[in-house]
């Protein structure tokens, strides 16, 4: 029994972080997959709704700013505002760069925060990070592993809206102009499609989900550093989209559940297999595990498990 409760338990805990690094690959996958956005600064978003649902929600810490002590509910709608309007300022003055520019410039912008992250220790708690992050209904379920496994019921439930709502938005007019930008931008401009408009708002949805993702992991982890959110968490994040399939969104699902167990099967084989004194070096083997399935997929299956679904002209017949 305590053998199957173990198991139990590190299932849920396993199902947890997958199921928000889903709802982040999400979000990722409206701007790269549906409008071509190449974001590689998707550390510095989800950092950004983690630092924020914690001050909002965490108790009063001394001689820091934050410690409101709300509601998490709070926190997480908190969390969602932010991200959007750090989202906003930064694609008012990214967007309109293209592709390598982009990409160099979201990925100098999540390095900075994570600079900023761990140097600004009155609102952040530099290195030492924020500590007793609340944990939702923890008052009234006091069985941790009771309290995992309805965490793990919250998170996918939210999983689910999101991916109803995006699957709505992307099959909606306003997801057809995306895919007109992704694929030929001067050509849906010349229909009278602002492109740049177009662009901010997949921006800015986007990363409101990733950081709704990272306020979720948050209250789950109940202590956030800046080495949470470096950049192998964005290397990560693409993967599991690229895996899994971009301009799909069951395929960013996939991908987030295959890239999490593969990265954990090999930390828990390096553990058991390497010395204690080797598994600092021997941790960057995960990196390379990764970046071999990476490479397999994009020679055997170059779409990912779940490609990108190809929609039929019905006047035509022609794939489009």
């Amino acid at each position: 029994m305590p053998d199957l409760l173990g198991i139990l338990s590190y299932g849920t805990f396993f199902l947890v972080f997958a199921s928000i690094f889903a709802l982040v690959v999400l979000g990722l996958n409206l701007q790269w997959g549906f409008t071509g956005l190449f974001n590689v600064g998707v550390a510095a978003f989800f950092g950004i709704g983690a630092y924020t649902s914690a001050l909002l929600t965490a108790p009063d810490y001394p001689e820091q700013l934050g410690g409101l002590g709300l509601p998490v509910l709070v926190g997480w709608i908190g969390a969602i505002l932010m991200s959007g309007l750090a989202a906003l300022i930064v694609g008012v003055a990214a967007l309109r760069l293209r592709h390598d520019y982009l990409a160099i410039t979201t990925f100098g912008i999540a390095v900075s925060l994570q600079l900023v992250a761990l140097n600004a220790r009155v609102l952040t708690g530099g290195p030492f990070g924020l500590q007793f992050i609340p944990r939702p209904l923890a008052s009234v379920i006091e069985d941790n592993f009771a309290w995992n496994a309805v965490y793990l019921a919250i998170v996918l439930l939210i999983l689910a809206v999101t991916y109803v709502a995006l699957e709505r938005l992307v099959r909606s007019p306003w997801g057809r102009v995306l895919r007109a930008i992704r694929e030929d931008e001067t050509a849906a401009e010349s229909l009278g499609k602002r492109a740049f408009l177009f662009r901010l708002q997949s921006f800015v949805i986007g990363c409101m989900v990733m950081g709704l993702g990272g306020a979720l992991y948050a209250h789950f982890v109940g202590y956030i550093a800046p080495e949470d959110f470096l950049p192998i968490l964005t290397f990560q994040l693409w993967t599991m989209l690229i895996v899994g399939g971009s301009g799909n969104n069951r395929g960013a699902i996939l991908g987030a559940f295959l890239v999490w167990a593969l990265w954990s099967l090999a930390g828990g084989l390096l553990r058991d297999l390497v010395p204690a004194a080797e598994q600092a070096r021997a941790a960057t083997l995960q990196v390379v595990l990764i970046g071999v399935l990476l490479a397999a997929i994009l020679v055997v299956r170059p779409r990912g498990l779940l490609g990108e679904e190809l929609v039929i002209s019905q006047h035509t017949g022609k794939n489009t």
